[in-house]
């Protein structure tokens, strides 16, 4: 697994992320994780590898952007000192263009999405030993449903980012339309963002498997 001993294991993101993780940090006691894929990834870490004591901290927040991760990024992340990263962010930057068209000021575009999320990986990379790019996700079918494409355009950002950048991609859209081949987009995300527990776990697998974790 390319995520070595000792290592402090750091998510950042949004709503996804987060998932009811403690404040102001979300770190391994009970359920202060989150209930979400982070906690996934932190269970199946203890069960096969508690040798290797893998320190897992949450600090997703609800309804960020690229935009606000830029904000709390000293705290959240460079006061936190992790030694691997893992960023998954950018379905709140699509979404305000559809739900809240009018809003213009709250709309985050592909060309500021870039360069901020750049900006991010170039500031920190020097101090991690490893970065994990996930990309953002919709679960539909329709590959021309308008919002379906603008995510698949912000994914494909996160990929050349990580190619840049020597990152670890994790292609979450695509392990999401693996399932649905078999499962109603309902029986993942009920609205198509948040997942249930099977969109969860989908997520934390896709991980898993981009770190070269034995699932």
């Amino acid at each position: 697994m390319k995520i070595d001993r000792d290592s402090k294991l750091l998510f950042i993101g949004d709503s996804i992320t987060d998932w009811s993780r403690a404040r102001p940090i979300g770190e391994a006691l009970f359920d202060s994780l989150g209930t979400g894929y982070v906690g996934l990834v932190n269970a199946f870490l203890n069960v096969t590898h508690a040798a290797h004591r893998i320190r897992v901290v949450n600090m997703g927040v609800s309804a960020n952007t690229v935009r606000d991760l830029e904000a709390r990024w000293a705290t959240d992340v460079e006061a936190l000192k992790p030694d691997w990263l893992s960023v998954m962010i950018g379905v709140n930057d699509v979404w305000r263009q559809f739900d809240a068209r009018l809003q213009t000021e709250n709309h985050v575009l592909i060309g500021e999405y870039e360069a901020t999320l750049e900006r991010l990986i170039v500031r920190t990379l020097p101090r991690l030993r490893g970065l994990v790019l996930m990309a953002p996700y919709f679960v539909e079918f329709n590959r021309a449903d308008p919002m379906r494409q603008m995510i698949d355009d912000y994914g494909a950002v996160v990929k050349r980012l990580a190619e840049k950048h020597g990152a670890v991609f994790v292609d979450t859209q695509a392990a999401f339309d693996e399932v649905m081949a078999d499962i109603h987009p309902m029986g993942i995300a009920t609205d198509r963002v948040h997942p249930t527990l099977t969109g969860h776990l989908i997520i934390a697998r896709a991980f898993l498997k981009a770190v070269g974790y034995p699932i």
